[in-house]
């Protein structure tokens, strides 16, 4: 199938893929801890939760012709989580979005994803104005927003409680 972005992308330490079966049980320790998913999901999820929610990031590819990515550490192989652009049927605009399982936080992980995914979707995506869509009380990843050129937009009610847009640089 031909996708409007690539399908894997490489930086320094990560590589950026699609998902593989096999890629659940790496994901879930982000899923599973309750720690992590509080300004996500809102909740820790079961191991068929966390398939599930692969299996939708996946599909989300065939969908829309981009989706979220698998991310791998190069140095280990194993994925430390997920970051990609991101648009399920409710959300204001397509996101670029990121989740990394505890043990990988600070690490920079994150922001090397999304400075990838920001020259990805300028260079693939220049029709959309991508944001990212952060639970207000998500201090962490307002700071990674801002810090990788993403301004402050509006904020809006969503699912019950008030979340902020971040727009990410068109240029």
């Amino acid at each position: 199938m031909k996708f409007k972005v690539p399908e894997q992308i490489e930086t320094e330490r990560l590589i950026l893929r699609q998902f593989k079966d096999e890629d659940w049980k790496d994901l879930h320790e982000y899923y599973s801890s309750e720690e992590a998913t509080r300004y996500t999901v809102g909740r820790a999820f079961s191991e068929g939760e966390s398939w599930r929610i692969m299996s939708a990031m996946l599909g989300h590819w065939i969908l829309r012709d981009y989706g979220p990515y698998a991310l791998e550490e190069k140095s280990s192989s194993k994925v430390i989580g997920t970051a990609g652009f991101w648009c399920p049927n409710d959300w204001p605009s397509p996101e670029i979005k990121w989740a990394l399982a505890p043990a990988y936080w600070g690490k920079g992980y994150a922001s090397e994803a999304a400075r990838a995914l920001q020259k990805i979707g300028k260079e693939y995506l220049p029709e959309i104005s991508l944001i990212s869509l952060i639970a207000k009380e998500n201090q962490a990843s307002i700071k990674l927003a801002l810090a990788v050129g993403a301004c402050f937009d509006r904020e809006i009610d969503f699912r019950g409680g008030k979340w902020d847009i971040y727009r990410h640089p068109a240029t």
